[in-house]
């Protein structure tokens, strides 16, 4: 819960300022809308992804699975997008807040004071040197720093509240301006609805919350196909989590609009993306505030570590294994120095305010929510539920509405998740297309029969292309007569080779070469996502583990040699017999110990 916390609950860092300063006197009743939405509608969509997505892939993987092939994949694309403009902006609007903790601070030099841009930037360099050297024992120290910020969030809203209590003046002068600006109890809930999606980033930390996943135990009894204990374990969390941070959500929000002037929310003010703060060292003196100021700076820096981990979790995990990021995507410290720069780059052109990111980092937060409530309403909806999947597209509708209003009023977050998504899209496709000629098998393995097929010893092995599309005797024999009388085919009795393309828009996989006779043909048979590079993986396998020299026989491919490769790299056929020797030429560089590959 705790290292879910440190992006979960340091939002109290900064939420009570920015509910404040977007809603006024209506925050608290703002506040028990978000609460709502959170425990009804959140909450119960996270508590349902955490069973069907119990291994820490969360709402994006159960997307996947529902949306296949090259739809799905861009869909899956485009939330990346989304989710780094989540992880990214949490790790700048976290920086730039404890940067604001520390400049406030009553202690903190004076030279200090117009510094924000040059801190944060030294904050995210920090970040990015731990985890060039390494990130260990993140939850020890997760749980250090949330155990202590709780506490001392506790310790001022108690006192907060004990001073509302003993001047309840205060608390009816709130109530006066709340009435006397709206005097339309409906008229409230109306504007509490209207400025709801400026309070989303209460909401962030649940996509967080299924990624920790793997970390709980669970049962001795769970297994992969049924880890029953560590959902339950999740589901936990997630109630747990979701129950104290809509506590400390109203609490603090009450006590921080009766409390603080309405002047010291805006921009300038000491109130300004540091509410709880400004309530500490008011009441509590300046030793413990700047004690509160150091527990916050800790955790809001240690929230932009929570976010790295994520983007470092996400990245690896999905566009390597589309083919879709360079081969150094799967390493740790390129990205932290790509992620790191792009972290200096928002920082810069936002000027380390907290106020303007806002927007961007509650699209990422809700385009998130809203991505995993679709999710799981198809998935209610195609195990027949009806209920549930009613239910959750209610939930679902609720997160567009709001979704679509924070990105009206605040378009700054789709910009910059326009940004990534295209940025991702161009690296994607290029990355694709440049690494469309390799081998893309996993592994090669030959069935039992398929094995009976092979020869034993170091001999020559013929083996025809031949496209599953007609599985004829006709077929077979006008193929073999083709093959004889382009190739000059040594006496024997060729192998066919057969690859049928499952989905096109995988990238790699394992490779099953059945042994399958038909009409007197032997016949290898494949199934892959390009048919070029598993002809090509095929051959090499049977070279390097059965020591015979593989011949492949193809004929001309008719069309457009430019519209075939395009169905090549889309469609994984079209121009087949030179694909499959430019992918076995930058496999195996030496000619001489390379698959030959016949074309007439």
């Amino acid at each position: 819960m705790c290292l879910t916390g440190v992006d979960y609950f340091s939002t109290l860092g900064y939420q009570p300022a920015i509910a404040a300063l977007a809603a006024g006197a209506v925050a608290p009743i703002a506040t028990i809308v978000l609460v709502l939405v959170t425990l009804a509608g959140a909450l119960p969509v996270y508590r349902r992804v955490a069973q069907e997505s119990p291994n820490g892939t969360g709402s994006i993987a159960m997307l996947a699975k529902l949306l296949p092939r090259w739809g799905g994949k861009l869909t899956i694309l485009a939330l990346l997008g989304f989710a780094a403009t989540d992880f990214m902006i949490t790790m700048t609007l976290s920086a730039a807040d404890a940067t604001a903790h520390l400049v406030e601070n009553p202690f903190a030099p004076e030279v200090l004071h117009g510094q924000e841009v040059v801190i944060t930037l030294a904050l995210l360099a920090g970040l990015g040197v731990v985890f060039l050297r390494g990130f260990r024992e993140a939850i020890r120290v997760a749980t250090v720093l949330v155990g202590l910020f709780l506490l001392a969030n506790l310790v001022v809203i108690a006192v907060a509240i004990a001073h509302l209590i003993g001047n309840p003046i205060v608390l009816g002068d709130w109530w006066t301006v709340l009435t006397t600006q709206h005097s339309n109890p409906l008229f409230v809930i109306a504007i509490a609805l209207v400025v709801f999606p400026k309070l989303a980033l209460g909401l962030s930390g649940f996509e967080t919350g299924v990624a920790v996943m793997p970390q709980i135990r669970g049962d001795d009894s769970d297994t992969e196909a049924n880890p029953a204990g560590r959902i339950r374990g999740a589901k936990r969390l997630l109630t747990t989590s979701a129950l104290i941070m809509s506590g400390f959500l109203i609490a603090s929000s009450i006590t921080t609009v009766a409390l603080i002037p309405a002047a010291e929310f805006q921009e300038g003010g000491k109130a300004n993306g540091r509410a709880l703060a400004y309530l500490a060292h008011e009441f509590l003196g300046e030793g413990f505030g700047t004690g509160y100021d150091l527990v916050t700076i800790a955790i809001l820096w240690f929230a932009g570590a929570s976010a790295m981990a994520g983007l470092l979790n996400l990245v690896p995990r999905y566009l390597p294994r589309f083919g879709m990021a360079p081969a150094w995507a799967r390493a740790t410290r390129p990205l932290v120095l790509v992620f790191t720069a792009i972290a200096f780059l928002i920082t810069v052109i936002f000027q380390a305010s907290v106020d303007a990111q806002g927007g961007a980092y509650a699209t990422g937060v809700l385009v998130l929510i809203t991505s995993a409530a679709i999710a799981v309403a198809l998935s209610a909806r195609a195990r027949g539920e009806r209920r549930a999947a009613i239910g959750f597209g209610i939930v679902s509708v609720v997160f567009v509405y709001t979704t679509i209003a924070n990105i009206i009023e605040r378009p700054d977050g789709i910009k910059i998740a326009a940004c990534f998504i295209v940025g991702i899209l161009v690296v994607s496709f290029v990355s694709r297309v440049s690494r469309a000629t390799e081998l893309r098998a996993t592994s090669v393995r030959l069935d039992p029969i398929a094995e009976s097929f092979i020869p034993e010893g170091p001999t020559a092995l013929q083996l025809i292309a031949h496209e599953p599309t007609d599985l004829s005797p006709e077929r077979y024999r006008a193929k073999l007569e083709h093959a004889r009388a382009a190739h000059h085919l040594p006496p024997g009795k060729p192998l066919f080779i057969e690859v049928t393309v499952k989905d096109s828009s995988d990238f790699e996989g394992e490779l099953l070469v059945r042994g399958v006779e038909r009409f007197d043909a032997r016949i290898l048979t494949v199934e892959s996502s390009s048919v070029p590079n598993a002809i090509a993986a095929v051959a090499l396998h049977l070279r390097n583990e059965l020591g015979c020299t593989p011949h492949i026989y193809f004929r001309w491919t008719e069309g457009n040699p430019i519209t075939q490769l395009l169905r090549f790299l889309l469609f994984g056929d079209g121009e087949i017999a030179p694909m499959t020797r430019e992918v076995l030429r930058e496999a195996e560089p030496d000619p001489r110990r390379r698959p030959w590959v016949h074309v007439g």
